[in-house]
């Protein structure tokens, strides 16, 4: 099975200020060391990550050297590489910021990063739009909605989502509060943006009586929703299956149960077609590909869509495929990730550790892949 790719970051002087009385860190730092605290990051840490000891082999870390990763890795036995080099002591918030970049260059699933609201900035201004973060919190103040409610619930979200489980994505927003007024004894937070952080996805929409998801209330939602987002001029590639098949209905289309359909602007342009017809038409458009998962099986690609080729995939972009599942239909997997199989190992190592499912109305989750 392939590893998990998780990066992480550490800001050894998160939460320095707070012993101090310096009401946060930020420019604090010297000073606080200087009075004898103890930096905290890196325990608070060890406490998210040993919530993965136990998935230690279906792991592998990304991370900087020394304080801000390297070492704690190398002490807790972690499977890791390091990027990058770490400039002058103490670290700094542009250490931070080139750490965020390259660990997305390296195609990490998931950014954990332990710091308070400061260090939420530092990541928020590299980050790009999609990449999924987490905060351990180790920080003096905590205004941000980006970090978990403790380390070690940071590190049981993180084990959940290795394993399988339910993890929906939502928008934190990142708040920070003026700690120079502070200090004056004025309370000033301003905003910063927005980042993308899992949560627990358990049952929370679409159900029955005695909390039973319903498919036809998914299906309806995610017509909903899709409908609601269609892009003008794309094509949209229904790939095979009952999901769909029962989503194009939602839609008013008539799609074909086991073939390939291609839609734009609301109407179907054509039904079960081949390889060769389904690369004509995606070929120099703006395309959506929109698959599913076989049921307790997991396969996405490969399995009953071939139509959907290497060339196909190549031509339309990965970052353009939606996978669409509903709860039930993921749960029938009990943990087991999902599948692609192109035929091309190289286009399906390209393939995210995890991707992102449709799975009710503006609900996406986070799921693993595996090749």
């Amino acid at each position: 099975m392939s590893r998990f790719h998780i990066g992480l970051i550490i800001n050894p002087l998160a939460g320095l200020g707070g012993p101090a009385a310096f009401k946060g860190s930020d420019g604090m730092a010297e000073q606080a060391l200087a009075l004898g605290v103890e930096p905290k990051a890196a325990q608070r840490t060890r406490t998210a990550l040993e919530q993965l000891l136990t998935l230690h082999e279906r792991i592998e870390f990304v991370s900087y050297p020394g304080a801000m990763g390297g070492d704690l890795l190398a002490q807790m036995g972690f499977e890791h590489r390091l990027l990058g080099q770490v400039g002058a002591q103490p670290t700094t918030a542009e250490d931070t910021r080139q750490a965020v970049q390259q660990l997305q260059d390296a195609g990490v699933a998931l950014i954990l990063f332990a710091g308070g609201d400061g260090t939420a900035r530092d990541v928020c201004a590299a980050v790009r739009d999609g990449q999924p973060v987490l905060g351990i919190p180790a920080g003096v103040k905590i205004q941000s909605g980006v970090y978990a409610i403790s380390p070690r619930a940071a590190g049981e979200l993180t084990a959940r989502l290795v394993e399988g489980g339910l993890v929906r994505l939502a928008s934190g927003e990142v708040r920070d509060i003026d700690e120079s007024a502070l200090r004056e004894g004025r309370v000033t937070a301003r905003w910063y943006g927005e980042l993308c952080v899992p949560q627990e996805g358990g049952y929370v929409q679409a159900v029955k009586q005695g909390g039973v998801e319903s498919e036809e209330l998914v299906l309806a939602d995610l017509a909903a929703w899709l409908e609601s987002e269609w892009e003008p001029g794309a094509r949209y590639v229904f790939g095979p299956g009952s999901t769909l098949h029962g989503l194009a209905q939602n839609l008013g289309l008539e799609t074909t149960l086991l073939g390939v359909d291609v839609i734009e602007d609301g109407r179907v342009i054509a039904r079960d077609v081949n390889e060769v017809e389904l690369f004509a038409l995606v070929e120099g458009r703006p395309t959506y590909l929109l698959v599913t998962a076989i049921g307790g099986q997991g396969h996405i690609i490969g399995r009953g869509n071939q139509q959907i080729s290497p060339r196909v995939l190549r031509t339309v972009g990965l970052e353009r495929l939606r996978v669409v599942a509903t709860k039930r239909k993921l749960a029938t997997l009990e943990g087991r990730p999902l599948l692609v199989d192109s035929g091309d190992v190289s286009l399906d190592d390209a393939f995210p550790d995890v991707v992102r499912v449709w799975a009710g109305y503006k609900e996406e989750l986070l799921y693993p892949l595996s090749r």
